[in-house]
């Protein structure tokens, strides 16, 4: 009783030292909590969109109606912006070119928020712009779901983001030409 007492304390941590290397889930979760390095598979599920993340009804402004999750297979350029947005409008022209320069190795699809079809219409037309608009006529899944605008996803043939812009970007500079060219081989 006395040595049980007296190494009581050392009998707990060896006991708490042992839970936590036997015991897998808690492994995990010290690991990710404390030691505060992401597990591979919530990196995964970070940067995965599933077939239901992107299974939206799109109606086209420009171009004919579809399913988002219909586009996979090529890169995806997804782009939600407004025609009441400032920055989405400044990025527009960027956009164009480089739909002009890729539009046969990436699929494009811009997706009009808190808009007016008339208006995004009159925007294109005024502009001369080409690239496949639309509307959501289902609601959005929080994990693309813009908190900014514009917000940009170039998204991989297997679902993976490659890249998020959550503010107006020149995409027809050279890196990105070059990004494009890297990740559609």
């Amino acid at each position: 009783m006395k040595f049980l007492k007296k190494n009581l304390i050392y009998i707990i941590i060896i006991f708490i030292l042992s839970a936590f290397a036997l015991i897998k889930p808690l492994r995990d979760f010290v690991s990710e909590q404390i030691a505060m390095s992401p597990t591979v598979a919530k990196i995964n599920n970070e940067t995965m969109l599933s077939e239901d993340v992107l299974n939206i009804d799109l109606k086209g402004i420009n171009t004919s109606s579809t399913n988002l999750k219909s586009l996979r297979g090529k890169v995806l350029f997804l782009n939600f912006w407004g025609t009441w947005c400032p920055p989405c409008r400044t990025e527009w022209p960027t956009i164009e070119k480089l739909y002009q320069l890729k539009k046969d190795k990436l699929e494009f699809a811009l997706i009009a928020m808190q808009d007016q079809e008339e208006d995004v219409k009159k925007f294109l037309k005024e502009n001369n712009y080409t690239v496949p608009v639309y509307i959501a006529e289902s609601p959005l899944d929080p994990k693309i779901l813009p908190v900014a605008f514009p917000t940009t996803y170039l998204i991989g043939k297997d679902g993976r983001i490659l890249k998020k812009e959550d503010s107006s970007m020149d995409w027809s500079k050279d890196s990105v030409l070059e990004f494009i060219d890297q990740v559609t081989k």
